[in-house]
This record gives C-alpha cells, sequence and structure tokens, in this order.
C-alpha cells in the first residue's frame, strides 16, 4: 500500500522501512515479534531463522587448509584467493604447488631455459612471451645479433658475417698439425739425445 506524499512517516528501528506514524505503533510491535536485526551485518532476519543465519553467515570457521579462523561468509573467497595453502600452478611448468612456495618456485623455474624453434636460441622462461612476441626467426637473429656486433663484423648489408662451418673445421686440422710437428720435432731431439748418449 503506497504512501501518501503529504503524510508524515517513520522509520522502524526493525526492518528500516518508512512507516506512516499514525502505524508506527502497531507496525513496531508486530516487527518486533517476528523479525530480528542481526547485530553483525545489520541485515533483518525472521526471528526463527537468526541463529541459523548467524552459524551460516557469520559462526567463526577454520579453513581446513591452513586454519586461519574467519567468518562463514569469507571461508570461500578465503580458500580459493587468499589462503596461502591453496594449490595454484606454476606458469612456467604448470606444476601444481600451496600458493605460499609459488614465488620461490617460479624464480628458479622462470630461469630455465627453452630452445625456441624460430631462432634457434635458448630462451629464459621467464622471458619466453616477449621473446616470442618479437621472434620472427632468422630476421631476429640477425637483429639482435647485431647489437653486440661492431661495425667491422657486419658486411655490407649491416648483418653480422656468418662464420663458415668450413672455419672451425681448419682451426681443428690446424691444432692437429702444429701438434704432429710438435711431437715429430720432439722425437727428432730425443733420438738425438739417445745417439749422443751412446757415442764412447
Amino acid at each position: 500500500m503506497a504512501v501518501a506524499s503529504d503524510q508524515a512517516t517513520s522509520i522502524c528501528s526493525y526492518c528500516d522501512r518508512a512507516i506512516p506514524s499514525s502505524n508506527l505503533d502497531l507496525h513496531v510491535a508486530h516487527c518486533s515479534r517476528k523479525l530480528e536485526k542481526c547485530k553483525i551485518c545489520g541485515d533483518v532476519v525472521p526471528k526463527k531463522h537468526a541463529e541459523e543465519h548467524f552459524l551460516s553467515t557469520h559462526a567463526p570457521v577454520a579453513c581446513s587448509l591452513c586454519s586461519e579462523t574467519m567468518e562463514r561468509e569469507v571461508l570461500g573467497v578465503h580458500k580459493s584467493e587468499n589462503c596461502p595453502q591453496r594449490i595454484v600452478t606454476c606458469k612456467y611448468c604448470e606444476f601444481p604447488l600451496p600458493a605460499i612456495d609459488l614465488f620461490k618456485h617460479q624464480e628458479v623455474c622462470g630461469n630455465r631455459t627453452e630452445l625456441c624453434h624460430m631462432c634457434s636460441r635458448y630462451i629464459r622462461l621467464r622471458e619466453r612471451d616477449v621473446h616470442e612476441s618479437r621472434c620472427n626467426g632468422g630476421t631476429n637473429i640477425i637483429a639482435e645479433s647485431s647489437r653486440n656486433t661492431s661495425p667491422a663484423e657486419r658486411d655490407h648489408h649491416g648483418a653480422p658475417r656468418r662464420q663458415p662451418h668450413e672455419a672451425s673445421r681448419k682451426r681443428l686440422l690446424f691444432t692437429i698439425a702444429i701438434t704432429g710437428v710438435a711431437v715429430l720435432f720432439g722425437s727428432l731431439i730425443f733420438q738425438k739425445k739417445a745417439e749422443n748418449s751412446q757415442m764412447p
């Protein structure tokens, strides 16, 4: 029933509704018998459900994971978002572990390296997303390595000169040759000494 705009009203202390002042006493008597305002959250609940409201909403309960005590109504949020013992997964290896251990684990796990199949470089897992967004295969190698090479090491297009595989083969052959020459000279000197010591 709508209250006439010119009629004086008062607020019921039980249900917080505006009641015509002439009916307030009767309304308050009815509300006080049937309703109760929760002392914790201020919700108005039927008196017969007041204890149930307290137990289901405000009664302290212990978290089954970390044993912290809190109101039941925040327990769900605590378990899913705040509990240090809730199980979360590492963003690098997807290993499930307690949230309290996540930071230390990811510090180590993020430093592991993985081969980028586009540019054949080993990239730290913590840098993988940034690298993948910038990597475009061979072109990226030239761009990144040209920052680290001197102008003399670059060809006339500005790209770093590639060391042919032949160069490492030549170095190996040169090392073998030097070693062979050293062994040959050593054996000749040893032979001369042996001949000199045999002479009367």
